[in-house]
């Protein structure tokens, strides 16, 4: 019974662990589901803080961004991905859990209109919740997406 109850926690354990994407991989699935992506010095390289990098992203974020775009059924456009120079943490971008979208009226109206409004973070931009969990902060500029599983 022990060694069944130990072989559980360990594939369970496992099982937990994020999914992690090289860049390659993550700009095939955000091609092939139509979404963009661009990068203010043109590259890709993660650590530059002028790139825009998807290396070691999670899975279930780039699914998240998919499910988004075709919630909203209008263009998104990812500006921060893994890269550095975000801020750090558990659900940071550079464990892969976030991506920064560009503001556009049609996403920024699908966000603040089918979302949950929530308490501001703790520097003051404003947050909306979805059904999932996953956080969109609107960051002045662009939007802070948190993507906790690949559900809107």
């Amino acid at each position: 019974m022990k060694f069944s109850l130990i072989a559980l926690i360990t594939v369970a354990a496992a099982c937990a662990e994020a999914a992690k994407l090289t860049h390659s991989q993550a700009t095939a699935k955000l091609s092939a589901a139509g979404v963009k992506w661009t990068s203010s010095g043109g590259c890709s390289d993660r650590n530059n803080p002028k790139c825009t990098s998807f290396d070691q992203i999670n899975e279930a974020t780039i699914n998240g961004a998919i499910t988004l775009k075709k919630a909203c059924a209008c263009a998104i456009t990812i500006t921060g991905g893994t890269e550095v120079g975000h801020a750090g943490g558990t659900y940071s971008h550079a464990n892969g859990y976030k991506l920064d979208v560009a503001k556009a009226t049609a996403i920024n109206n699908y966000i603040t209109n089918t979302f949950t409004r929530i308490a501001d973070r703790g520097d003051g931009a404003a947050q909306y919740k979805a059904r999932s969990g996953n956080i969109y902060a609107n960051e002045g500029n662009h939007w802070d997406n948190t993507f906790y599983n690949d559900g809107n």
